[in-house]
C-alpha cells in the first residue's frame, strides 16, 4: 500500500536537535515519526550543540544534519545552514521555534524555493516570552521573523488560545490548530493503574517560566502524608539548575534527579501518583501527555492549555504562588483511592482519543497536503 506522503521531502528546521531544546525537541523527535509513519521522509535540520551527537539517535532513521555556530549560542548564526537547506531538495520546510537564525534560514528558503514553509512558533510568542528581551526580540521581528511570518504558507498553533497569540503577533488569522501527540501506539507499554506511593514528579526543563521555586516553597507549606516525596527531573541552564538546588538544600523528602531519559523516563512517569506543572507560560506541554498516557493525572496550571484535562476530570488545576500550590498539593495527596483511579482512567482516555497519534497524523496529513499544493505565499 502505497502511504500518502510517500516521495515527499519535508524538513524539520529547529536551533537544537538534542535534550537542550527542551519541549521543542520532543516535539519534533515526534514529528520526524509522524511524517515517517505517512510515508514521507523526515529530515532534520540543526544548529549543532553538546549533546547532539547523543540524541541523534532520539529521531530514529531520519538524517540529522547539524550546522555550526558562529558567535552567540543565543543568536544561533549558522553561515552554512540555508545552503543545506537548499541543497536537500525538499517539499516542505517546517520550521519549530522562532526567535533564532534558523528562523532566518527557513525565510530565504521559502523566498528561494517557493516551496510550502510552516512554522511552529511552540508558545514563543505567549506574553510571557514576548516579554522577556524585548530589544532582542523587535531587532528579530525587523530583521526576519516578520518577513518569515509573512512567508508562510501558514503558521501551526497548538491550541486555540495560541492561535489568538499568532495573531496578535503576525496579523495572521489563518492558523492552523494541532495539538502535540503522544507517542504512537506500541512505543509504550500499557499504563500500571495499581496504588502508588504519595510520589509527585516534575519532568521538564529547568528554566523561571516552569516555576519550580513556587513549587518547592508549596511543597515545604502543605501538610503531607508520611514518606511523601516531590521528584524533580529535568535539565537547564547552570543558573537555573544551581538557584534550583539551592532551593531544595535541606530537603529530605525533595530530591532532583537531573535529565531522565527512556526507560529512567518511563519508570518515573509511572511510579508518579500526580505529574505537577505549575508553569507560567507554556505552548502545550508534551510531559502532561505523556504522563497521561502512563496513566498518570495531573496538577497544572491553565498556562499549560490543556484545559480538556480538566474537563475530562485527568487533571487538578493549580494556582501560580505557593499557597495555592500547597494546597492543591495536599488535595492530591490527600485523595482516595477511588477518586484516583478514576482520574487516572480518564488520564488514559483522552492519551487515546483527541491526542492518539493516528488522530493528530491525520490532522498533518491535511494540512501538509494543502500546503504542498499551494506553494509558499510571497512575502517581503
Amino acid at each position: 500500500m502505497t502511504l500518502p506522503l510517500t516521495g515527499r521531502r519535508i524538513g524539520l528546521l529547529t536551533a537544537s536537535a538534542s535534550r537542550r531544546g527542551g519541549g521543542v525537541f520532543e516535539a519534533a523527535v515526534a514529528q520526524a515519526a509522524l511524517i515517517r509513519s505517512l510515508g514521507g521522509v523526515a529530515l532534520v535540520f540543526a544548529l549543532d550543540d553538546a549533546d547532539a551527537a547523543r540524541d541523534r539517535s532520539r529521531f530514529g532513521s531520519s538524517s540529522v544534519s547539524l550546522a555550526q555556530v558562529s558567535g552567540p549560542r543565543q543568536i544561533g548564526f549558522a553561515p552554512h545552514l540555508p545552503e543545506m537547506l537548499i541543497d536537500a531538495q525538499l517539499d516542505c520546510l517546517h520550521l519549530h521555534g522562532i526567535w533564532m537564525y534558523p528562523s532566518r534560514a527557513g525565510s530565504r528558503w521559502a523566498k528561494q524555493t517557493g516551496r510550502a514553509y510552516v512554522i511552529s512558533p511552540h508558545g514563543m510568542l505567549d506574553p510571557w516570552i514576548t516579554a522577556r528581551g524585548r530589544w532582542k526580540k523587535a531587532l528579530a521581528r525587523l530583521g526576519y521573523e516578520r518577513a518569515g511570518w509573512a512567508r508562510a504558507s501558514f503558521l501551526h498553533a497548538l491550541t486555540a488560545r495560541e492561535a489568538a497569540d499568532i495573531q496578535r503577533e503576525t496579523g495572521r488569522a489563518d492558523s492552523v490548530v494541532v495539538p502535540n501527540a503522544l507517542p504512537p501506539a506500541g512505543e509504550s507499554s500499557p499504563p500500571d493503574l495499581a496504588a502508588r506511593p504519595p510520589v509527585i514528579a516534575y519532568l521538564g526543563r529547568i528554566h523561571p517560566k516552569k516555576n519550580l521555586t513556587a513549587l518547592v516553597a508549596g511543597w515545604r507549606r502543605a501538610v503531607r502524608p508520611a514518606g511523601a516525596r516531590l521528584l524533580i527531573a529535568g535539565w537547564g541552564d547552570a543558573p537555573d539548575v544551581e538557584a534550583l538546588r539551592h532551593a531544595i538544600a535541606e530537603s529530605d523528602s525533595i530530591e532532583f534527579l537531573g535529565p531522565v531519559f527512556d526507560a529512567a523516563k518511563a519508570d518515573l512517569l509511572r511510579r508518579a501518583r500526580f505529574m505537577v506543572l505549575p508553569s507560567l507560560s507554556e505552548g502545550l506541554p508534551m510531559a502532561m501527555l505523556e504522563a497521561w498516557a502512563s496513566g498518570t493525572p495531573t496538577i497544572m496550571t491553565s498556562a499549560c492549555n490543556l484545559d480538556e484535562g480538566f474537563a475530562a476530570g485527568a487533571a487538578i488545576q493549580s494556582g501560580f504562588n505557593p499557597g495555592e500550590i500547597a494546597a492543591v498539593l495536599e488535595r492530591g495527596l490527600a485523595m482516595d483511592e477511588g477518586e484516583w483511579q478514576a482520574m487516572a482512567a480518564a488520564a488514559r482516555g483522552l492519551a487515546q482519543g483527541r491526542f492518539a497519534a493516528d488522530a493528530v497524523a491525520g490532522e498533518w496529513l491535511a494540512a501538509y497536503s494543502r500546503a504542498m499544493d499551494l506553494g509558499a505565499i510571497e512575502g517581503p
